[in-house]
């Protein structure tokens, strides 16, 4: 029984790294539009869009590896 609750916790805290990726196309998109509006100050928000992303995809590797922590156990 505990077998099967590790796999189905596994699961769930995988759904991060999803989460994590359509977070990153987000800030991406949105970066985009913005850069399409005003393209002066696409340079200057440039360094913002990578540091958010960043972050995402740290917690999207931390719930990874979370997921693997309770695969394992």
């Amino acid at each position: 029984m505990a077998s099967e609750l590790n796999l189905i916790g596994a699961g769930l805290a995988a759904i991060g790294t999803g989460a994590a990726a359509i977070g990153v196309g987000i800030i991406f998109g949105n970066f985009v539009s913005g850069a399409l509006r005003n393209p002066s100050a696409a340079a200057g928000q440039f360094t913002n869009a990578i540091i958010g992303a960043a972050l995402a995809e740290g917690l999207g590797i931390f719930a990874f590896l979370i997921a693997i922590l309770l695969y394992l156990k």
